[in-house]
């Protein structure tokens, strides 16, 4: 086998690994990746995830594990016989080319016949509505149309795996949301197979049909938007798909319907994720959406408790708020109360938003997610 096959069923990693001297990048990647499928890698800055697609590249050779396309392995192959299409972060165009050009020069570099060249193309070039800009040079094009030259000259090579790498984190948000509708849009259409790394999780929940959540070189989680965002396994899961609110608690006896957890003169019951036993520490996480402003203010009670408005950031229909409760944990929320800084007001969580997992750690700086976990 000279390249990559683009008829294959699935793409398997397994127990791939990858050092730089005594450091792991990368541990114990087991994945498959079905023909078709949008796969996302998630994770925070140096958690793996460049380093698991730049493996699967051909960018750097593998220190254990290996790859395979269908029951052929690839791993041992270079990067150009992998027939793999690459979308960089910087987008790596070449400057004294025009669109057209930069657009041709895979296939011209395989040496296909002309009239093919010409017409894989223009194809190409009219899917990502470029036509009118097709002679212009790179610098007279803005950030999301250089984006999508760099995606016109991936998908031109008709290639069985598109790896895409940051490719939108370059953009303003209004090209990044307009990028990201047209990257899936390709990837329909062209019943194409992508691998796709990010660390924007509203990006791979939007795009992705699988995520795989990535932290100092192991995999934390591999599903479904849906699943990781209502079911994450660990709190590190948790607090990578938006439950900002991680409180960290002690367990106490089971409840009816979850577990009673304290600390920091709350009382809380909350979901059990996994085993947790008696007088553990946990970390109980929510999302901002989940935490409720009672109505009337209200009194306080199992799940309700007192909390002083520290800070309001409006943000049209919601407003985002910090407050601060008693003890001096802060907790963020999002309400359409009309609320201001000073406010006293009681909030709550239903049990089933109130997530509990086992504190494995006693604590985590904010290098990590930016995020600190009171201790």
């Amino acid at each position: 086998m000279t390249s990559g096959d683009p008829s294959f069923e699935t793409l398997r990693l397994q127990q791939v690994g990858r050092t730089f001297g005594r450091q792991a990048a990368l541990t114990g990647l087991d994945l498959e990746i079905r023909k078709g499928e949008f796969i996302a890698l998630l994770g925070p800055s140096g958690c793996g995830k460049s380093t698991a697609l730049n493996c699967l590249a051909g960018l750097l050779p593998l220190t254990s594990g290996s790859i395979w396309q269908d029951d052929v392995r690839i791993d041992t192959l270079p990067a150009e016989r992998r027939g793999f299409g690459m979308v960089f972060q910087n987008y790596a165009l070449f400057p004294h080319l025009s669109v057209r050009r930069n657009v041709a020069f895979g296939l011209t570099m395989r040496r296909l016949p002309k009239a093919e060249v010409t017409r894989r193309t223009e194809d190409a070039i009219r899917l990502v509505k470029l036509e009118e800009h097709a002679h212009k040079l790179p610098g007279q094009l803005s950030g999301g149309q250089q984006q999508r030259v760099a995606i016109a000259r991936a998908i031109v090579l008709e290639p069985s795996l598109v790896l895409m790498d940051e490719p939108l984190s370059n953009l303003d948000a209004k090209l990044r949301l307009e990028m990201r509708t047209e990257i899936r849009r390709l990837h329909q259409s062209l019943g194409l197979t992508t691998v796709y790394v990010t660390h924007d999780q509203e990006e791979a929940l939007s795009l992705a049909d699988r995520l795989v959540v990535l932290r100092d070189g192991t995999v934390q989680q591999i599903g479904t938007p849906q699943d990781l965002h209502t079911r994450p396994v660990n709190w590190h899961v948790a607090d990578f798909m938006g439950y900002r609110n991680l409180l960290r608690l002690r367990a106490g006896a089971r409840a009816d319907d979850g577990v009673v957890v304290e600390g920091d003169g709350l009382r809380l019951v909350a979901t059990e994720v996994g085993d947790i036993s008696e007088g553990a520490d946990v970390v109980v996480a929510v999302r901002p959406e989940d935490v409720v402003v009672s109505e009337s203010g209200g009194s306080a009670g199992l799940n309700r408790f007192p909390a002083t408005v520290d800070v309001v950031e409006y943000q049209g229909r919601e407003l985002a708020v910090e407050a601060r409760m008693a003890s001096g944990v802060r907790l963020h929320l999002l309400t359409q109360h009309r609320l201001a800084p000073g406010d006293e007001i009681v909030v709550g969580a239903p049990v089933e938003r109130l997530l509990a997992f086992a504190a494995e750690e006693p604590s985590r700086s904010s290098a990590d997610t930016g995020v600190q976990v009171p201790a």
